[in-house]
């Protein structure tokens, strides 16, 4: 069976552009979702086996998110997608328990890397 997956970026083209690197290597993208509080929800409902999650949205950011996440299970696998120069909020997820991050632009390697490590 695929792992499944929970995009959340607050932009659709890039959801499907990580949803489009997933499926082809044989990964199910389970949901998405546009904001943090939002990701919190989804991943109550279909505890995926990993969350893809950007760092800057509106409502509730990714770090936010992620912290939220872990207080639901502590064993949740977590990547954080960032953009350049925010090594500060990245160290910070980190901290909150997020177990890697890709930076983007993506490339598609790099996420498929990322992903297969985490999830190993």
């Amino acid at each position: 069976m695929g792992k499944r997956i929970l995009i959340v970026d607050d932009a659709a083209f890039m959801r499907m552009m990580i949803k489009d690197i997933l499926t082809k290597h044989g990964y199910e993208v389970c949901c998405e979702a546009e904001n943090g509080a939002k990701a919190v929800e989804k991943y109550k409902e279909e505890s995926p086996d990993l969350v893809l999650m950007d760092i800057t949205m509106p409502e509730m950011d990714g770090i936010q998110a992620v912290k939220e996440i872990k207080k639901i299970d502590k064993d949740a696998k977590i990547v954080m997608c960032s953009a350049m120069g925010q090594q500060a909020m990245v160290i910070e997820s980190i901290q909150a328990g997020a177990s890697d991050f890709i930076v983007k632009p993506f490339q598609s390697e790099r996420v498929i890397e990322a992903v297969k490590k985490v999830l190993k």
